[in-house]
């Protein structure tokens, strides 16, 4: 029985994704310094000023931000800490909590999408073409695929077809978008 071995080409390929894996968010973070929180903590900050009445199961918003229950929890506990969001029990299952964005979150997260936006632009998106962000995001859903086959990731429960995203207000009925990256029903 032979050992399996990568080509030079595909060592090359899986060094530089644990690179870009690696610098990635600490690049993010600092850029985001300035406004108080890391990029995670901007994520989920995110996803709380999308959802309606700025509240999520906290499973739904580790399913929308790609963390474990044990790490949402914890940024949970430090934005609380922050006064940016508060727990509060679910009305619709007394056995879950809510994430709930305070107006201070709110302030933070709009004072800090402006640098965030910058950031990703300098950083990831100048110099790719839509081609190449169309390529970036093909690759990366399928490298998430397989780490998520159950797809329980939100970014990985809606498919790859992104023609279904109505997140642009332009598109559809002017209805809250649907979209991969939005929360699963909950």
């Amino acid at each position: 029985m032979s050992t399996p071995t990568l080509t030079y080409d595909e060592r090359v390929a899986v060094a530089r994704l644990h690179a870009l894996l690696e610098l990635l968010p600490t690049a993010l973070d600092k850029e985001l310094a300035p406004a108080g929180i890391t990029s995670f903590e901007f994520t989920l900050l995110e996803a709380l000023h999308e959802a309606g009445g700025h509240r999520l199961r906290l499973s739904a918003l580790a399913a929308r931000t790609n963390a474990t229950l044990a790490r949402l929890s914890r940024v949970v506990t430090s934005l609380e800490r922050k006064e940016l969001v508060l727990r509060a029990p679910c009305e619709e299952d007394g056995r879950a909590t809510n994430a709930v964005l305070t107006d201070a979150g709110e302030q933070v997260f709009l004072g800090s999408a402006g640098l965030y936006a910058e950031a990703v632009q300098r950083m990831i998106l100048d110099g790719l073409d839509e081609s190449g962000i169309d390529q970036l995001a093909t690759l990366t859903y399928a490298i998430l695929g397989k780490l998520d086959p159950d797809r329980r990731l939100t970014i990985t429960a809606g498919g790859a077809d992104e023609s279904e995203c109505l997140a642009d207000p332009s598109q559809g009925d002017g209805a809250e978008p649907i979209c991969a990256a939005d929360p699963l029903p909950v």
